[in-house]
């Protein structure tokens, strides 16, 4: 597709093409919700650092193929592989997709992203950091990495920290799937647009600005539950404590809370605090800094026992019966939590980008 001779070999699995003055990035793996791969992230990290320098370039945009969604989400079944085989692939993708999140996050050019269907995860990080956010009535997005043992990363602990109150706390904790209304009440989107006009703003951004095209497109977005929810949520999530914060949930009045609740402690315990703890020290950092501490926590999860029963339980095996260790909150101590925040020494995530990349 595209013929940009900028461009090096693309593997299927990602397409780049340029239709006038934009240049298209297509996740292309529809049958597994175009989850991200290492090729993946390192081809489209080399495309847009290329296209930034593209005069013939004004406009990125990224969207995924086929009907099911942007993008799930990291590939964690090959996650799993490496953690089973040791092979150690798992740092190295997240080094170049967390390089990839903090450039797309600084893009020079504006960088629009169609947040049509699920938009989980590492799908939010290559989305939720540009300028042009586009979400429609099909979207479903969040952060679900407490279901897998896991903590959000790509960024997503800022993101969520910087949601109004404490809905961000929520979100995270619950994992839950946000609808398009709500991913602009949490902050991770800009400008509601029906599905069905995406190919004709798509077509409208090979010439227009994006203000304009956008323009001609955008709708009144429905109302968010989250933000109607507000005040349970920001007295409940306000501790400090994960299991105070369940308590809160189970005193407080109406089924949503008492559902909250009951998902939290289904989680993962290490993950909810892990979490818990994210959010509270990202605020005030830089993307970078708290990318890096992202990457602490996710290699310290690497080597912990829940992040492989999670993905086992979800994805593997698909019992959905994972066995925590510890198994319930009461058991995490505040030493375990702060085991996975010391530094990593030589291994540290070094974001020191090249000029070109623009960060």
């Amino acid at each position: 597709m595209g013929g940009f001779p900028e461009a090096k070999p693309q593997t299927a699995d990602v397409l780049f093409e340029r239709r006038g003055h934009l240049g298209i990035v297509t996740l292309n793996r529809p049958k597994a919700v175009n989850a991200l791969t290492l090729g993946m992230v390192t081809a489209i990290l080399e495309q847009l650092t290329a296209w930034a320098d593209d005069d013939a370039v004004a406009t990125v945009l990224v969207q995924g193929a086929g009907d099911r969604g942007l993008c799930a989400g990291g590939d964690i079944v090959a996650i799993y592989r490496d953690m089973v085989e040791g092979t150690g692939q798992a740092p190295e993708f997240w080094t170049i997709e967390y390089r990839l999140n903090a450039l797309i996050s600084r893009y020079p050019k504006p960088y629009v992203a169609f947040m049509d269907g699920l938009v989980l995860g590492g799908g939010v990080g290559i989305s939720a950091h540009g300028s042009v956010r586009i979400v429609t009535e099909r979207t479903r997005t969040g952060m679900p990495e407490t279901t897998i043992g896991f903590v959000p990363d790509v960024g997503g602990t800022l993101l969520l920290a910087r949601s109004p109150g404490e809905s961000g706390t929520h979100a995270a904790l619950t994992g839950a799937h946000q609808s398009g209304a709500d991913a602009l009440f949490l902050g991770l989107a800009d400008h509601f647009v029906p599905s069905g006009s995406l190919p004709a703003l798509a077509e409208a951004l090979e010439s227009a600005t994006p203000d304009a095209a956008v323009g001609r497109f955008v709708q009144e977005s429905p109302a968010s539950a989250l933000a109607e929810q507000r005040e349970w949520i920001d007295a409940a999530y306000a501790a400090d404590d994960a299991e105070e914060i369940v308590r809160r949930l189970r005193a407080a009045a109406g089924g949503a809370a008492a559902e909250a609740a009951a998902s939290i402690e289904a989680k993962s315990p290490t993950a909810v605090k892990l979490t818990l703890a994210s959010l509270r020290r990202v605020r005030g950092l830089s993307l970078p800094e708290a990318l890096a501490q992202e990457y602490r926590v996710g290699l310290r999860c690497l080597e912990g026992p829940d992040f492989r029963e999670g993905i086992r339980a979800q994805v593997v095996d698909k019992d959905r019966n994972p066995h925590w260790k510890p198994a319930s909150l009461a058991e995490v101590t505040a030493a375990d939590v702060e085991r996975y925040f010391a530094p990593l020494g030589e291994r540290e995530l070094k974001l020191q980008l090249k000029e070109s990349d623009h960060v």
